[in-house]
């Protein structure tokens, strides 16, 4: 038990707990994208492994440039944190050109470049809390200088922006996590809670606004309270219907890997949005609960890094970072439990998604490179890395 408290006492503790349980959640969504993904696959391309065979690579590639991005000196980020909601804002432009963007879902939120398909809106998360968290930064600074600062007008501008161009793609989940996101960066800085008060009852209004104006949305939202019903059922209510279907069939330890009767076509996404769903199938209640502790342990570990950041950019951007992840899976699980309506965003580190996979990679890429940058966890890891050589 001592060694154990001794562990996660250490000023490396978090670097670990975030590795660990990072390798863990992708080697997991390697093997349910493969279960998951095969019957769609072989529908496809006549290669049940084709899917999968795509999100292993994705998965290679977004593992190099999480080691870029962890290696990367603190000195290049702040000029790349300054033309990133200039980056963020012309690649989320992209999709709207004629020829180059894709619709997918009723969403037009996907550049398509020969077979490849991108989604811009994935990497202008990152690029916006890059921008946001030097703007708080300069917050901080007015603080230290005139005694007082309001942190919403200095990244307002941008972020009505970002959301703007999302939702000129009628992407209404992403612009959800986007507004998670920034509410928490704006908590953190101390924005006062009547502001938020303020603009939590806007942001209802807003989403109303948006929903009863699609005609999509409209029933999407009422089908996720009763999505067993006559009218929503071989509807809007298909998917969470049979999601719900497929956690309950799993049981306490799941139906066997591999044995998902929903993703034979009564599934859709099953590989992508609704994964969580042939986990709780195929794994049961322990599958569905050991990926809750994982992120649990991944977002403490992030925000460790926060609390321990040397400077105020590293520790905003590794706050957005924690709470773009908290804020997706949460909708993410909570659209497969019918806890809020289908809103279309990815598992991180274990759905389907090359885009999700490389923007989120880059962002623990970035996390892994402030603690490495800490002198207290480099001289531990220095130290553990010279005592395995000795034992070695």
């Amino acid at each position: 038990m001592a060694s154990k408290s001794s562990l996660f006492s250490k000023p490396s503790s978090a670097y670990f707990l975030i590795l660990g349980s990072i390798s863990i959640l992708s080697a997991l969504g390697i093997v349910m994208v493969l279960s998951a993904s095969s019957v769609t696959a072989l529908n496809e391309s006549g290669n049940s492994f084709s899917i999968v065979f795509r999100q292993a690579l994705f998965l290679l590639l977004s593992i190099a440039l999480a080691w870029l991005a962890m290696n990367l000196k603190e000195s290049l980020w702040i000029p790349q944190a300054r033309l990133a909601l200039i980056l963020s804002a012309a690649f989320l432009t992209l999709p709207q050109i004629s020829g180059l963007g894709k619709t997918v879902g009723g969403n037009t939120n996907w550049i398509q470049i020969g077979t490849l398909s991108i989604q811009p809106s994935e990497f202008a998360k990152f690029g916006l809390i890059l921008w946001c968290a030097l703007r708080l930064q300069h917050h901080d600074q007015k603080i230290v200088e005139r005694g007082k600062s309001n942190p919403l007008p200095l990244v307002g501008g941008g972020v009505i922006v970002i959301l703007a161009l999302v939702m000129w793609g009628r992407d209404l989940g992403t612009a959800a996590v986007i507004a998670g996101i920034i509410g928490g960066m704006l908590f953190i800085a101390g924005m006062q809670a009547r502001f938020f008060a303020t603009f939590f009852a806007l942001g209802i209004v807003m989403l109303a606004g948006f929903v009863v104006t699609s005609p999509n949305r409209l029933r999407r939202f009422s089908a996720f309270w009763d999505p067993f019903s006559e009218e929503n059922y071989k509807s809007a209510g298909w998917q969470q219907a049979h999601s719900i279907m497929g956690l309950a069939s799993g049981g306490p330890l799941g139906t066997g890997l591999g044995s998902s009767k929903q993703k034979w076509g009564n599934l859709p996404a099953a590989h992508t949005d609704f994964i969580f769903a042939v986990i709780g199938e195929e794994l049961g209640l322990l599958g569905t609960l050991t990926v809750l502790v994982l992120y649990a342990i991944l977002i403490l570990g992030i925000f460790r890094v926060a609390l321990r950041a040397q400077n105020n950019f590293d520790r905003y951007v590794t706050a957005g970072i924690g709470c773009w992840i908290a804020v997706q899976v949460i909708m993410n699980i909570g659209t497969v439990v019918s806890v809020i309506p289908v809103v279309g965003v990815t598992l991180p580190f274990i759905s389907y998604g090359g885009s999700s996979l490389l923007a989120t990679f880059l962002a623990i890429g970035f996390v892994l490179g402030v603690l490495r940058r800490d002198p207290e966890i480099a001289q531990d890891l220095r130290a553990r890395r010279a005592a395995k050589s000795a034992r070695g």
